[in-house]
Protein backbone atom coordinates (compact mmCIF):
# COMPACT_ATOMS: atom_id res chain seq x y z
CA UNK A 1 0.00 0.00 0.00
CA UNK A 2 2.73 2.03 1.27
CA UNK A 3 4.53 1.75 -2.08
CA UNK A 4 1.53 2.55 -4.77
CA UNK A 5 1.13 5.81 -2.17
CA UNK A 6 4.88 6.29 -3.61
CA UNK A 7 4.34 6.15 -6.72
CA UNK A 8 1.23 7.75 -6.99
CA UNK A 9 2.97 10.67 -5.06
CA UNK A 10 5.91 10.54 -7.54
CA UNK A 11 3.38 10.40 -10.62
CA UNK A 12 1.39 13.85 -9.58
CA UNK A 13 4.92 15.12 -8.93
CA UNK A 14 6.04 14.35 -12.40
CA UNK A 15 3.32 15.71 -14.03
CA UNK A 16 2.96 19.28 -11.91
CA UNK A 17 6.64 19.21 -12.60
CA UNK A 18 5.76 18.38 -16.50
CA UNK A 19 3.05 21.18 -16.44
CA UNK A 20 5.33 24.19 -15.74
CA UNK A 21 7.72 22.89 -18.04
CA UNK A 22 5.48 23.01 -20.78
CA UNK A 23 4.38 26.60 -19.76
CA UNK A 24 6.87 28.25 -18.71
CA UNK A 25 10.08 26.41 -21.53
CA UNK A 26 8.40 24.77 -24.08
CA UNK A 27 5.26 27.03 -25.42
CA UNK A 28 7.55 30.86 -24.84
CA UNK A 29 10.29 29.02 -26.45
CA UNK A 30 7.76 28.34 -29.46
CA UNK A 31 6.25 31.72 -29.26
CA UNK A 32 8.75 34.48 -29.12
CA UNK A 33 12.45 35.05 -28.80
CA UNK A 34 14.29 35.48 -25.80
CA UNK A 35 17.92 36.48 -24.39
CA UNK A 36 20.93 34.81 -25.88
CA UNK A 37 19.62 32.86 -28.43
CA UNK A 38 20.43 35.71 -30.92
CA UNK A 39 23.69 35.72 -29.90
CA UNK A 40 24.03 32.46 -31.64
CA UNK A 41 22.13 32.76 -34.25
CA UNK A 42 23.63 36.06 -35.90
CA UNK A 43 27.33 34.32 -35.18
CA UNK A 44 26.04 31.52 -37.55
CA UNK A 45 24.44 33.73 -39.72
CA UNK A 46 27.44 35.66 -40.25
CA UNK A 47 29.49 33.02 -41.13
CA UNK A 48 26.94 30.99 -43.42
CA UNK A 49 27.10 34.25 -45.29
CA UNK A 50 30.79 34.95 -45.75
CA UNK A 51 30.69 37.79 -43.41
CA UNK A 52 33.76 39.28 -41.45
CA UNK A 53 33.77 36.49 -38.75
CA UNK A 54 36.92 37.86 -37.35
CA UNK A 55 35.41 40.62 -35.84
CA UNK A 56 32.78 38.15 -34.38
CA UNK A 57 34.51 39.58 -31.18
CA UNK A 58 33.47 43.59 -31.54
CA UNK A 59 30.53 44.05 -29.50
CA UNK A 60 29.35 47.03 -31.12
CA UNK A 61 30.06 45.92 -34.59
CA UNK A 62 28.14 42.43 -33.25
CA UNK A 63 25.02 44.53 -32.17
CA UNK A 64 24.89 46.17 -35.89
CA UNK A 65 24.62 42.69 -37.43
CA UNK A 66 22.06 41.42 -35.08
CA UNK A 67 19.99 44.72 -36.54
CA UNK A 68 19.88 42.43 -39.39
CA UNK A 69 17.87 40.07 -38.23
CA UNK A 70 13.82 40.23 -37.28
CA UNK A 71 13.85 38.77 -33.54
CA UNK A 72 11.54 41.19 -32.43
CA UNK A 73 13.76 42.58 -30.06
CA UNK A 74 16.20 45.56 -29.43
CA UNK A 75 19.68 44.75 -31.01
CA UNK A 76 21.59 44.06 -27.59
CA UNK A 77 24.15 40.73 -27.59
CA UNK A 78 27.54 39.86 -28.66
CA UNK A 79 29.55 36.60 -29.00
CA UNK A 80 32.21 36.84 -26.45
CA UNK A 81 32.95 35.06 -24.24
CA UNK A 82 32.15 31.72 -26.37
CA UNK A 83 34.91 30.07 -27.86
CA UNK A 84 35.15 30.45 -31.81
CA UNK A 85 33.47 27.00 -32.12
CA UNK A 86 30.22 27.94 -30.86
CA UNK A 87 29.85 30.44 -33.95
CA UNK A 88 29.53 26.96 -35.97
CA UNK A 89 26.78 25.82 -34.20
CA UNK A 90 23.51 26.95 -35.38
CA UNK A 91 24.61 27.15 -39.17
CA UNK A 92 22.64 24.02 -40.13
CA UNK A 93 19.68 26.55 -39.03
CA UNK A 94 20.86 29.70 -40.75
CA UNK A 95 18.22 29.07 -43.95
CA UNK A 96 15.11 29.18 -41.29
CA UNK A 97 13.70 32.12 -39.63
CA UNK A 98 14.89 33.12 -36.27
CA UNK A 99 11.39 31.96 -34.80
CA UNK A 100 11.68 28.57 -36.61
CA UNK A 101 15.45 28.35 -35.67
CA UNK A 102 14.70 28.64 -32.36
CA UNK A 103 11.64 26.39 -32.71
CA UNK A 104 13.82 23.63 -34.20
CA UNK A 105 16.40 24.08 -31.90
CA UNK A 106 13.26 23.84 -28.67
CA UNK A 107 12.13 20.36 -30.52
CA UNK A 108 16.08 19.21 -30.59
CA UNK A 109 16.43 19.86 -27.00
CA UNK A 110 13.37 18.36 -25.64
CA UNK A 111 14.55 15.27 -27.76
CA UNK A 112 17.70 15.10 -25.83
CA UNK A 113 16.01 16.05 -22.34
CA UNK A 114 13.86 12.76 -22.90
CA UNK A 115 16.77 10.70 -24.03
CA UNK A 116 18.98 11.92 -20.60
CA UNK A 117 16.02 11.23 -18.74
CA UNK A 118 15.62 7.23 -20.25
CA UNK A 119 19.40 7.01 -20.47
CA UNK A 120 19.91 8.27 -16.70
CA UNK A 121 16.87 5.96 -15.73
CA UNK A 122 19.15 3.04 -17.61
CA UNK A 123 22.06 4.38 -15.52
CA UNK A 124 21.23 4.35 -12.37
CA UNK A 125 18.94 1.41 -12.62
CA UNK A 126 16.19 3.81 -11.60
CA UNK A 127 12.65 4.01 -12.34
CA UNK A 128 11.36 5.88 -15.73
CA UNK A 129 9.60 8.21 -13.58
CA UNK A 130 11.56 8.31 -10.95
CA UNK A 131 14.50 10.03 -13.55
CA UNK A 132 11.79 12.02 -14.98
CA UNK A 133 11.17 13.57 -11.72
CA UNK A 134 14.95 13.91 -11.05
CA UNK A 135 16.08 15.74 -14.54
CA UNK A 136 12.83 18.45 -14.34
CA UNK A 137 13.68 19.04 -10.44
CA UNK A 138 16.20 21.15 -12.28
CA UNK A 139 13.78 23.58 -12.69
CA UNK A 140 15.36 26.91 -14.40
CA UNK A 141 18.29 24.95 -15.73
CA UNK A 142 15.80 23.13 -17.85
CA UNK A 143 13.08 25.83 -18.37
CA UNK A 144 15.95 29.06 -19.01
CA UNK A 145 17.59 26.27 -21.32
CA UNK A 146 14.87 26.21 -23.53
CA UNK A 147 13.48 29.42 -23.36
CA UNK A 148 17.15 31.39 -23.76
CA UNK A 149 18.28 28.72 -27.03
CA UNK A 150 20.73 27.78 -24.53
CA UNK A 151 22.41 24.92 -25.70
CA UNK A 152 23.32 22.78 -22.47
CA UNK A 153 20.39 20.08 -22.93
CA UNK A 154 22.21 18.71 -25.58
CA UNK A 155 25.53 19.20 -23.73
CA UNK A 156 24.49 17.50 -20.76
CA UNK A 157 22.62 14.05 -23.04
CA UNK A 158 26.10 14.16 -24.77
CA UNK A 159 27.89 13.68 -21.63
CA UNK A 160 25.04 11.28 -20.46
CA UNK A 161 25.53 9.15 -23.45
CA UNK A 162 29.02 8.98 -23.25
CA UNK A 163 28.58 7.27 -19.53
CA UNK A 164 26.25 5.45 -21.00
CA UNK A 165 28.13 3.93 -23.90
CA UNK A 166 31.06 3.74 -21.35
CA UNK A 167 29.13 1.00 -19.24
CA UNK A 168 28.19 -0.99 -22.73
CA UNK A 169 32.06 -1.52 -22.77
CA UNK A 170 32.47 1.11 -26.03
CA UNK A 171 34.96 3.61 -24.71
CA UNK A 172 36.15 5.29 -27.89
CA UNK A 173 32.35 6.52 -28.47
CA UNK A 174 32.43 7.49 -25.17
CA UNK A 175 35.16 9.72 -25.25
CA UNK A 176 33.66 10.92 -28.45
CA UNK A 177 30.61 12.20 -26.71
CA UNK A 178 32.73 13.79 -23.68
CA UNK A 179 35.01 15.30 -26.36
CA UNK A 180 32.22 16.64 -28.71
CA UNK A 181 31.43 19.92 -26.92
CA UNK A 182 34.33 20.67 -25.33
CA UNK A 183 35.26 23.04 -27.35
CA UNK A 184 32.52 24.93 -26.97
CA UNK A 185 31.43 24.18 -23.46
CA UNK A 186 34.08 23.69 -21.21
CA UNK A 187 33.02 21.35 -18.91
CA UNK A 188 33.20 17.77 -20.54
CA UNK A 189 36.88 18.61 -20.63
CA UNK A 190 37.35 17.93 -16.87
CA UNK A 191 35.65 14.45 -17.56
CA UNK A 192 38.44 13.64 -20.42
CA UNK A 193 41.38 15.26 -17.70
CA UNK A 194 39.80 12.50 -15.08
CA UNK A 195 40.11 9.76 -17.37
CA UNK A 196 43.42 10.80 -18.62
CA UNK A 197 43.96 10.37 -14.76
CA UNK A 198 42.78 7.19 -14.17
CA UNK A 199 44.96 5.86 -17.64
CA UNK A 200 41.36 5.33 -18.98
CA UNK A 201 43.58 5.75 -22.72
CA UNK A 202 40.97 4.30 -24.82
CA UNK A 203 38.38 7.62 -23.54
CA UNK A 204 40.57 9.99 -23.61
CA UNK A 205 41.28 9.25 -27.36
CA UNK A 206 38.21 9.35 -28.47
CA UNK A 207 37.79 12.77 -26.99
CA UNK A 208 41.10 13.59 -28.14
CA UNK A 209 39.76 13.30 -31.79
CA UNK A 210 36.35 14.68 -31.41
CA UNK A 211 37.78 17.88 -29.96
CA UNK A 212 40.56 17.82 -32.72
CA UNK A 213 37.60 16.99 -35.44
CA UNK A 214 35.97 20.65 -34.10
CA UNK A 215 38.84 22.64 -33.45
CA UNK A 216 40.11 22.10 -37.01
CA UNK A 217 36.80 23.09 -38.79
CA UNK A 218 36.45 25.63 -36.63
CA UNK A 219 40.49 26.96 -37.83
CA UNK A 220 39.51 25.78 -41.06
CA UNK A 221 36.43 27.40 -41.61
CA UNK A 222 36.63 30.94 -39.23
CA UNK A 223 40.51 31.38 -39.48
CA UNK A 224 43.17 31.72 -36.83
CA UNK A 225 42.79 35.45 -36.33
CA UNK A 226 39.40 34.71 -34.28
CA UNK A 227 41.34 31.90 -32.38
CA UNK A 228 44.21 34.20 -31.67
CA UNK A 229 41.80 36.79 -30.21
CA UNK A 230 39.81 34.19 -28.30
CA UNK A 231 43.39 33.05 -26.77
CA UNK A 232 44.61 36.64 -26.21
CA UNK A 233 42.05 38.73 -24.60
CA UNK A 234 38.80 36.69 -24.58
CA UNK A 235 39.47 33.54 -22.20
CA UNK A 236 41.41 35.15 -19.68
CA UNK A 237 38.51 38.09 -19.13
CA UNK A 238 36.24 34.99 -19.19
CA UNK A 239 37.72 33.12 -16.68
CA UNK A 240 38.08 36.04 -14.55
CA UNK A 241 34.67 36.69 -14.09
CA UNK A 242 35.58 40.44 -16.56
CA UNK A 243 32.73 40.09 -19.30
CA UNK A 244 32.38 42.55 -21.22
CA UNK A 245 28.69 44.59 -21.27
CA UNK A 246 28.33 42.70 -17.89
CA UNK A 247 29.00 44.32 -14.52
CA UNK A 248 31.08 42.55 -12.89
CA UNK A 249 29.90 42.74 -9.28
CA UNK A 250 26.69 41.36 -10.26
CA UNK A 251 25.33 38.80 -8.24
CA UNK A 252 23.54 36.85 -10.92
CA UNK A 253 26.58 35.37 -11.68
CA UNK A 254 26.43 33.50 -8.23
CA UNK A 255 30.13 32.80 -7.97
CA UNK A 256 32.65 33.70 -5.37
CA UNK A 257 34.47 36.05 -8.40
CA UNK A 258 31.51 38.09 -7.82
CA UNK A 259 31.23 37.86 -4.59
CA UNK A 260 34.52 38.87 -3.14
CA UNK A 261 34.23 42.41 -5.45
CA UNK A 262 31.02 42.62 -4.23
CA UNK A 263 32.06 42.61 -0.07
CA UNK A 264 35.42 44.26 -0.27
CA UNK A 265 36.06 46.56 -3.86
CA UNK A 266 34.87 49.74 -3.83
CA UNK A 267 32.91 51.47 -6.61
CA UNK A 268 31.60 54.80 -6.54
CA UNK A 269 28.87 53.73 -9.00
CA UNK A 270 28.90 49.77 -9.26
CA UNK A 271 29.78 49.19 -5.45
CA UNK A 272 29.45 52.00 -3.24
CA UNK A 273 28.96 50.01 -0.11
CA UNK A 274 31.23 46.84 0.59
CA UNK A 275 31.22 45.29 3.21
CA UNK A 276 35.32 46.69 3.73
CA UNK A 277 36.94 48.51 1.18
CA UNK A 278 40.07 46.61 1.08
CA UNK A 279 41.05 45.15 -2.60
CA UNK A 280 43.65 42.83 -0.94
CA UNK A 281 40.71 41.04 0.57
CA UNK A 282 39.32 40.12 -2.44
CA UNK A 283 42.53 38.86 -4.03
CA UNK A 284 43.03 36.76 -0.56
CA UNK A 285 39.43 35.41 -0.20
CA UNK A 286 39.21 34.51 -3.32
CA UNK A 287 42.24 32.51 -3.87
CA UNK A 288 42.30 30.90 -0.43
CA UNK A 289 38.51 29.96 -0.55
CA UNK A 290 39.26 28.63 -4.37
CA UNK A 291 42.65 26.74 -3.60
CA UNK A 292 41.10 25.21 -0.24
CA UNK A 293 38.03 24.22 -2.27
CA UNK A 294 40.23 22.45 -4.98
CA UNK A 295 42.41 20.98 -2.50
CA UNK A 296 39.74 19.13 -0.86
CA UNK A 297 38.19 18.17 -3.72
CA UNK A 298 41.54 16.56 -4.93
CA UNK A 299 42.25 14.91 -1.67
CA UNK A 300 38.80 13.30 -1.91
CA UNK A 301 39.35 11.94 -4.94
CA UNK A 302 42.66 10.87 -4.17
CA UNK A 303 41.28 9.13 -1.17
CA UNK A 304 38.58 7.41 -3.61
CA UNK A 305 41.09 6.62 -6.25
CA UNK A 306 42.82 4.72 -3.47
CA UNK A 307 40.04 2.63 -2.07
CA UNK A 308 40.32 0.05 -5.01
CA UNK A 309 36.98 -0.49 -4.93
CA UNK A 310 34.28 -0.70 -7.39
CA UNK A 311 32.75 2.84 -6.31
CA UNK A 312 35.30 5.09 -7.47
CA UNK A 313 34.58 6.39 -11.40
CA UNK A 314 30.85 7.42 -10.21
CA UNK A 315 31.11 9.47 -7.04
CA UNK A 316 34.59 11.16 -8.96
CA UNK A 317 32.71 12.37 -11.43
CA UNK A 318 29.98 13.82 -9.56
CA UNK A 319 32.42 15.70 -7.45
CA UNK A 320 34.09 17.31 -10.29
CA UNK A 321 30.99 18.14 -12.05
CA UNK A 322 29.84 20.19 -8.71
CA UNK A 323 33.24 21.48 -8.65
CA UNK A 324 33.77 22.79 -12.44
CA UNK A 325 30.16 24.55 -11.11
CA UNK A 326 31.30 25.55 -8.42
CA UNK A 327 34.80 27.34 -9.31
CA UNK A 328 33.42 28.59 -12.38
CA UNK A 329 33.66 32.58 -12.61
CA UNK A 330 30.04 33.25 -13.89
CA UNK A 331 27.10 30.68 -13.50
CA UNK A 332 23.36 31.08 -15.21
CA UNK A 333 20.60 28.90 -14.10
CA UNK A 334 20.72 26.60 -16.94
CA UNK A 335 24.48 25.40 -16.44
CA UNK A 336 22.69 23.08 -13.85
CA UNK A 337 21.36 20.95 -16.54
CA UNK A 338 25.15 19.69 -16.02
CA UNK A 339 24.61 18.59 -13.02
CA UNK A 340 21.86 15.66 -13.84
CA UNK A 341 24.79 13.32 -14.53
CA UNK A 342 26.89 14.18 -11.85
CA UNK A 343 24.42 14.28 -9.12
CA UNK A 344 22.51 11.18 -10.03
CA UNK A 345 25.51 9.34 -9.50
CA UNK A 346 26.63 10.86 -6.56
CA UNK A 347 22.77 9.83 -5.25
CA UNK A 348 23.66 6.52 -6.08
CA UNK A 349 26.81 6.22 -4.43
CA UNK A 350 25.46 7.64 -1.16
CA UNK A 351 22.48 5.22 -0.99
CA UNK A 352 24.72 2.40 -2.02
CA UNK A 353 26.77 3.49 0.86
CA UNK A 354 24.06 3.62 3.48
CA UNK A 355 23.96 7.37 3.83
CA UNK A 356 20.73 7.98 2.97
CA UNK A 357 20.84 11.46 4.74
CA UNK A 358 23.17 12.70 2.66
CA UNK A 359 21.75 11.38 -0.28
CA UNK A 360 18.49 13.43 0.69
CA UNK A 361 20.49 16.44 1.38
CA UNK A 362 21.97 16.32 -2.12
CA UNK A 363 18.96 15.78 -3.46
CA UNK A 364 17.14 18.31 -1.48
CA UNK A 365 20.24 20.96 -2.10
CA UNK A 366 19.60 19.95 -6.08
CA UNK A 367 16.08 20.82 -6.33
CA UNK A 368 16.32 24.11 -4.12
CA UNK A 369 18.93 25.16 -7.08
CA UNK A 370 16.08 24.40 -9.40
CA UNK A 371 13.36 26.18 -7.61
CA UNK A 372 14.95 29.09 -5.69
CA UNK A 373 12.54 32.48 -5.38
CA UNK A 374 15.45 34.12 -6.17
CA UNK A 375 13.91 37.25 -6.64
CA UNK A 376 13.71 37.17 -2.75
CA UNK A 377 17.26 37.64 -1.76
CA UNK A 378 18.39 39.81 -4.89
CA UNK A 379 17.29 42.88 -2.64
CA UNK A 380 20.50 42.03 -0.48
CA UNK A 381 22.80 42.61 -3.24
CA UNK A 382 25.46 45.21 -2.96
CA UNK A 383 24.15 46.09 0.85
CA UNK A 384 27.80 45.06 2.56
CA UNK A 385 27.42 42.39 4.87
CA UNK A 386 24.18 41.06 3.18
CA UNK A 387 25.34 40.64 0.13
CA UNK A 388 26.37 37.44 1.43
CA UNK A 389 22.36 36.60 1.43
CA UNK A 390 22.67 37.56 -2.64
CA UNK A 391 24.36 34.27 -3.16
CA UNK A 392 21.87 31.48 -2.25
CA UNK A 393 22.48 29.31 -5.22
CA UNK A 394 26.70 29.37 -4.93
CA UNK A 395 25.97 28.55 -1.26
CA UNK A 396 23.01 25.49 -1.68
CA UNK A 397 25.91 24.78 -4.52
CA UNK A 398 29.10 24.45 -1.59
CA UNK A 399 26.63 23.11 0.85
CA UNK A 400 25.98 20.30 -1.67
CA UNK A 401 30.06 19.67 -2.21
CA UNK A 402 30.64 19.53 1.53
CA UNK A 403 28.06 16.74 1.88
CA UNK A 404 29.97 15.31 -0.62
CA UNK A 405 33.44 15.11 0.50
CA UNK A 406 32.35 14.89 3.70
CA UNK A 407 30.60 11.77 2.93
CA UNK A 408 33.92 10.10 1.36
CA UNK A 409 35.93 10.84 4.16
CA UNK A 410 33.36 9.30 6.81
CA UNK A 411 32.61 6.20 4.67
CA UNK A 412 33.46 2.77 6.41
CA UNK A 413 36.37 0.72 5.38
CA UNK A 414 34.19 -2.39 3.50
CA UNK A 415 31.45 -0.26 3.04
CA UNK A 416 28.93 -1.20 0.25
CA UNK A 417 30.34 0.85 -3.19
CA UNK A 418 28.09 2.07 -6.16
CA UNK A 419 28.58 0.16 -9.62
CA UNK A 420 32.31 0.60 -11.43
CA UNK A 421 32.14 2.76 -14.43
CA UNK A 422 33.88 0.03 -16.38
CA UNK A 423 35.19 -0.64 -20.16
CA UNK A 424 35.71 -4.64 -19.47
CA UNK A 425 32.59 -5.98 -20.13
CA UNK A 426 29.13 -4.45 -21.60
CA UNK A 427 27.52 -5.76 -18.51
CA UNK A 428 28.70 -3.24 -16.16
CA UNK A 429 26.91 -2.73 -13.36
CA UNK A 430 24.50 -5.17 -13.84
CA UNK A 431 25.61 -7.32 -10.61
CA UNK A 432 24.21 -4.16 -8.34
CA UNK A 433 21.20 -3.74 -10.11
CA UNK A 434 18.96 -5.46 -7.55
CA UNK A 435 21.13 -3.24 -4.94
CA UNK A 436 20.19 -0.06 -7.17
CA UNK A 437 16.31 -1.12 -7.18
CA UNK A 438 16.29 -1.40 -3.68
CA UNK A 439 17.71 1.96 -2.64
CA UNK A 440 15.22 3.27 -5.54
CA UNK A 441 12.17 2.01 -3.42
CA UNK A 442 13.48 4.28 -0.41
CA UNK A 443 13.19 7.41 -2.32
CA UNK A 444 10.64 9.68 -1.12
CA UNK A 445 9.60 11.68 -4.31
Amino acid sequence: MQGRVERLAALLLFIILSTILIARGIVPALSKIDTDFPNYFTAAKIVASGGAVERLYDDSWFQEQMGHYPFGRPPIGKFDPFPPPTALLLVPLTGLSPLNALRVLTGVSVVCLIGSIALLARILSWRLLHSGVFVLLSGYAVLNALRFGQPYILVSFSCILGYYALLKGRPLLAGACFGLFAPIKYYPTVVLLYFAFRKQWKVVLGGAFAVLVVVSTSIGVLGWKLHEQFFASVLGQHLTANLSMQDPFTASFQSFDTLFRRLFILDPIANPRPLIAFSGLQVIGLLSTKILIFVAAMATLIKLARTGGADVTAPSIGILGILVLLLAPATATYHFALLWLPVGLLINYLLLERQPACAYLVLGTYAMIGFFPYKYTAPFEGRGGLTLLAYPRLFLLLLMFMTCVYSVWSRRDGGRGAPECTVKTRNAGSTTDQALNGAMSAWPV
